[in-house]
């Protein structure tokens, strides 16, 4: 929905409401009307559908508090004709109306309900005069672009957070001229066509247009005698080394911000951002799960019937575990607190994973005490399985 329709649809003839109707009639209107000309009560009736088409249009509008409000505002200013064009002028008598095409066809239009720049916005962006709604906005040196960069780390620096130097080959300021663009001795000077607005303005008819300055490109300035090192942008390519806290916990794939690292802007404009890519190396031990380290054990099957105190290794020291007696293969312990660190200061657990090894071979004597242990001990539960092979043969 273009802000040309907002101007020529009465959204609140399409619901059958007044324009001082409340949120609750206005509601209950449409639910009237979207029942009545659903297409599931109108099968193959083009024109009950387009009814429904419009009054979902209407009530996406006005049942919206905000939108409602600018759609009021809008229709204000154009409804009743207040905007006129032609030999006297706009908005004077005699004119002839203002086409709302011109306005928003083309070049000129573009949806700022829907983009986010809102009326005022608009009008203040594209006018400066003749009926324009604001002042000239100045522009200045434009702001230096984003750089992006990547960095592997060590599993254990990831968990704990490390700080590393970072050395980049990319933009940076020009140490001759200190950014500014201007040959050692000199400054910048104030443009004379825009005198340092970065805008200047083209009249069309009515309307007096805003847009970048062509003499200084909507910085402000122009330099008389460029640096030598620069050629005037203000910015050389160069290497550079920053220094970057990764914060404890940060993840694999996690991107970092380091605020105004990164391209300069010419001629001393704001510089961009700086994100940082994090890899994580894999650890030949422990995995990670959220906040929680993970770590497999192997454990022998006596040690799986009988029980026992298990030491394992944690990213600060070691931990002793009690395998109760009994333990069953892929049974989980817990060491609270032995994971990653949060940001509230609080932090995630190691989960070990026991996995009881069957040996490929076993001794004589081994076996041997295999063979007693199963002869003294009751067979596995499975009567279950034993019916069902009964019954299909």
């Amino acid at each position: 929905m273009s802000s040309k329709d907002w101007i020529e649809k009465d959204f609140y003839a399409t619901l059958g409401v007044e324009k001082s109707a409340s949120s609750d009639e206005i509601k209950k209107s449409y639910r009237k009307l979207a029942r009545e000309s659903h297409p599931d009560h109108n099968p193959g009736d083009p024109k009950a559908e387009e009814r429904f088409k419009a009054v979902s249009e209407a009530y996406a509008v006005l049942g919206d508090d905000a939108k409602r409000r600018e759609y009021d505002e809008m229709r204000s200013l154009f409804g009743s004709g207040a905007f006129r064009r032609g030999a006297r002028g706009a908005g004077q008598p005699g004119g002839a109306p203002f086409d709302v095409s011109d306005l928003f066809g083309g070049g000129a239009g573009g949806d700022s309900r829907f983009g986010g720049g809102g009326f005022t916005d608009l009008f203040s962006s594209i006018f400066s005069g003749g009926g324009g709604a604001g002042p000239t906005r100045a522009r200045g040196p434009a702001r230096g672009r984003d750089v992006e960069a990547e960095v592997a780390l060590d599993f254990g620096d990831a968990v704990r957070g490390v700080t590393l130097p970072l050395t980049l080959r990319a933009p940076g300021v020009c140490d001759t001229c200190h950014g500014n663009g201007a040959k050692p001795g000199t400054q910048p000077t104030a443009c004379p066509v825009c005198h340092g607005a970065g805008v200047t303005n083209r009249d069309q008819g009515s309307f007096s247009f805003s847009e970048p300055c062509r003499n200084c490109q909507g910085v402000g300035t122009v330099v008389e005698e460029k640096c030598p090192e620069c050629q005037g942008t203000g910015g050389v390519t160069k290497t550079r080394t920053l220094t970057v806290r990764f914060p404890a916990g940060v993840a694999d794939g996690q991107r970092i911000r380091l605020a105004g690292r990164g391209e300069p802007g010419q001629r001393g404009g704001p510089a961009g951002d700086l994100f940082v890519q994090v890899k994580v190396r894999p650890d030949d031990l422990f995995g990670r799960t959220g906040d929680d380290l993970t770590l497999a054990v192997p454990i022998t099957f006596a040690e799986a019937v009988l029980g026992t105190d298990l030491r394992v290794p944690t990213l600060d020291g070691a931990v002793t575990l009690r395998v109760p007696p009994g333990t069953p293969s892929g049974r989980v312990l817990r060491a609270r607190g032995k994971g990653v660190v949060r940001r509230d200061g609080r932090a995630g657990d190691l989960l070990v994973t026991l996995d009881v090894v069957v040996p490929a071979t076993v001794s004589d004597e081994a076996r041997a005490a295999l063979e007693s242990f199963a002869d003294a001990t009751p067979p596995a539960a499975r009567e279950h399985l034993d019916a069902r092979v009964r019954r299909v043969g």
